[in-house]
């Protein structure tokens, strides 16, 4: 989890870095929602558009594996679930487990690439933008609802304490996993009740953190006049020739997207 919450600090130059925040997160819910509409043929294209995004955000093999790499079990764990308990055609049988089917192993596949996909296109979201610049982008993006009464920029403050405190957390648990180290604990062979009751207190332990540092932050705003209400940002957002670019190749992949999927 540290890996994925990782680039959001720190992006790297890259054309993608340029890009309005506004732009890239319209981009990343529609290539969601592609990614969730994707047959065989259209998942070709997804991953070949992928593929060109992460040479253009600046990273790599390296920093694609870097963002599956916590996600690596569970995509293998819904691959096996699918392949195993999807009725259809058998392929070959195993020992006590229930048969590999055709058809589990296609949904099986889909069904991986598809959360793979989606953590690659989240990935590539916070690898190239700053968490101020994701906050700037949901206020514009949620401000028409404001007409309806919904306190947008309230929503948007509490985005932003989420981006600002998810590493701090992070790093409070590593220290609080090596302080357990230091006196003992975690020792290989070490009995699964007794893992249990320490996974148990290191999830207390973060709860009561948390609690208090909620509990200090309020106090710091309501030392410094925070109050509800408009409010301006350090950098105004603006559209530009790039910006538009992407829109247009953003609208030209969705049209051949659904082309394919007509014709495939």
């Amino acid at each position: 989890m540290s890996n994925m919450l990782s680039p959001v600090s720190a992006p790297g130059p890259s054309p993608l870095r340029n890009v309005d925040p506004r732009v890239k997160i319209v981009a990343t819910v529609v290539l969601s929602i592609l990614i969730f509409q994707a047959g065989p043929g259209q998942i070709v294209l997804l991953s070949l558009f992928l593929a060109l995004l992460i040479v253009f955000s600046g990273g790599g093999i390296r920093e694609l594996g870097r963002i599956l790499k916590p996600i690596a079990f569970f995509s293998v764990l819904l691959f096996f679930l699918h392949a195993l308990f999807t009725p259809g055609r058998e392929v070959f049988s195993l020992p006590i487990l229930p048969a590999v089917t055709y058809e589990g192993l296609v949904q099986g596949g889909t069904v991986a690439w598809q959360f793979a996909a989606l953590v690659v296109t989240g990935g590539l979201l916070t690898l190239t933008t700053l968490p101020s610049e994701l906050v700037a982008a949901l206020d514009k993006i949620l401000r028409p609802l404001q007409v309806f009464r919904v306190p947008t920029q309230d929503l948007t403050v509490m985005v932003a304490m989420a981006l600002r405190f998810a590493p701090t957390f992070l790093e409070e648990y590593q220290r609080m996993k090596t302080a357990r180290l230091a006196r003992g604990g975690g020792i290989p062979g070490e009995r699964l009740s007794r893992k249990l009751q320490t996974s148990g207190r290191l999830a207390i332990a973060l709860i009561l953190s948390a609690l208090r540092r909620a509990e200090d932050l309020a106090a710091a705003m309501e030392a410094r006049g925070y109050a509800r209400g408009p409010r301006t940002s350090m950098r105004e957002l603006c559209l530009n020739r790039g910006d538009y670019a992407a829109v247009a190749i953003l609208a030209s992949f969705t049209g051949l997207f659904f082309a394919c999927r007509l014709f495939m």
